[in-house]
């Protein structure tokens, strides 16, 4: 498959045929909706078959790459998503991602185990390294282990694909790309913030395209301390920073969905024509001023977002 570098080649690549665009997942040849179920919030809510209705309705709209992590509160997450996948024969219909939060290779075969057991699936579409966000990471999942067992796993046929995620800092990222060059996946930040501080869309993207590993974006409406969204603290929509991130040259981005209304309002901008580049350009420099120093991504620079497991896991207290 020919590699895509330009955010013209990937709108290009976009396929509008069904529900909601599709395009190509990297080296995997894999297409997956344009937006995914992001699984972290999908266990925030409540009562359970209210999650299983925003499942079921994300599928039968054509949102069909799903989101997961192993310690999504402590587990929950996964159980609840096996639960709604497991009605109707529905597992079949999803292209499914969860993370592994270890480094070793026992820990991490265990948290494959426990993982396949709540989504109740016999195997995981895309198996990433969850919160690659400290600078040892990526010798750690290596030197320790990690890296052996999802090629067992992967062999085994418990798992598809293999990728990594962090929300940190991209000089991390440029490290975990420069230690294996078949990397299927890489999972990061991207918002207009992103776009003038410390910038993964611009230093991680063009690396990732250049080895035809599958961009997936999170965290499009930000995140500052302790909890400001773009949407809450300047004069943007959601819809307008979600428009921004599917312009991008990247195959699909995470969204966070509490809520029917949600599900409803993200699917539409999925559908939307994207965004030209000199649409793109202002939108930037119409939030410029307030992002430039990260206020609003401070996950990038501070542990206030980093996962419980992570900072145990790394010898730093838990908040």
């Amino acid at each position: 498959m020919a590699k895509q570098g330009s955010a013209k080649d990937y709108i290009k690549d976009t396929d509008y045929s069904g529900g909601i665009p599709t395009r190509v997942l990297g080296r995997t040849g894999e297409r997956v909706s344009i937006l995914c179920l992001g699984g972290w919030h999908i266990g925030a809510v409540k009562p359970e078959k209210e999650a299983f209705r925003i499942m079921h309705a994300a599928i039968d709209e054509g949102l069909t790459f799903f989101d997961n992590a192993w310690d999504y509160h402590d587990g929950y997450s996964e159980e609840v998503m096996g639960k709604g996948l497991a009605m109707d024969g529905l597992r079949k219909k999803v292209f499914l991602m969860t993370k592994n939060c270890e480094r070793d290779y026992a820990g991490s075969m265990k948290n494959l185990e426990d993982s396949l057991r709540r989504l109740k699936t016999d195997c995981i579409d895309l198996w990433q390294f969850h919160e690659c966000n400290y600078d040892n990471d990526p010798d750690w999942i290596f030197d320790k282990g990690g890296m052996k067992a999802a090629l067992e796993a992967k062999k085994a046929g418990k798992i598809r694909f293999i990728g990594f995620t962090g929300h940190k800092d991209p000089r991390i990222h440029m490290a975990m790309l420069a230690k294996y060059k078949k990397w299927d996946t890489a999972q990061m930040p991207i918002n207009v913030g992103d776009a003038v501080f410390r910038s993964f869309q611009n230093e991680v993207v063009p690396e990732c395209h250049a080895h035809n590993v599958g961009v997936i974006g999170m965290k499009g409406l930000g995140g500052g301390y302790p909890k400001a969204l773009f949407p809450e603290t300047m004069k943007v929509t959601a819809a307008e920073c979600y428009h921004y991130c599917l312009s991008l040259p990247i195959t699909s981005q995470v969204s966070g969905i509490l809520s029917m209304k949600q599900l409803k309002e993200n699917l539409a901008v999925a559908r939307m024509k994207p965004m030209g580049k000199k649409e793109r350009e202002a939108f930037v420099e119409r939030v410029r001023e307030h992002c430039t120093d990260g206020r609003y991504e401070t996950f990038k620079s501070t542990q206030v977002h980093d996962g419980p497991h992570h900072r145990k896991q790394h010898g730093f207290a838990v908040a």
